[in-house]
């Protein structure tokens, strides 16, 4: 198992986080975009919109998740959302994915949210198995809907 850290990206780590995050883009089936991902993730930088960490194996940036901040107003708190967690294939088993799931929970308790919420592609079970064996529950409770427009 190689050494695997966490670091909070920066809009100096834009080079580095921008052939992850187009490639998480084309996991669910988007056409290449570097210079659309390159501007996406400055705009979520320069406004705060966004908190996202890096993961590293033997140095090598190998995978990211991105939180967004919300809100429950049933409990009054902040609750993050983990709308993206991607690890690069050739990075795959090494433990990225559950080291940047660890630091997204120490974010949520850092910043005294209620915790964190995500969603998956049904078909996505590898990433399932990952969240249930860290601990993450699936909501059987309530039925989440959304419209496009």
């Amino acid at each position: 198992m190689a050494e695997v850290r966490t670091i909070r990206a920066e809009l100096d780590d834009l080079d580095t986080l921008v052939p992850l995050f187009d490639g998480y883009r084309r996991f669910y089936g988007q056409k290449p975009d570097p210079d659309g991902a390159r501007a996406f993730l400055a705009e979520r930088f320069k406004r705060g919109e966004s908190v996202i960490f890096l993961g590293f194996v033997d140095g090598t940036a190998a995978g990211f998740t991105q939180l967004y901040p919300s809100f429950s107003s049933v409990s009054m708190k902040r609750l993050w959302v983990l709308n993206d967690l991607f690890v690069d294939p050739d990075a795959r088993r090494a433990g990225v994915g559950r080291a940047l799931l660890a630091r997204a929970e120490r974010w949520a308790t850092e910043t005294q949210a209620k915790g964190l919420v995500l969603s998956t592609a049904v078909t996505n079970v590898a990433a399932q198995r990952l969240y249930e064996s860290c601990g993450w529950i699936r909501d059987d409770e309530y039925f989440h809907y959304h419209r496009f427009l």
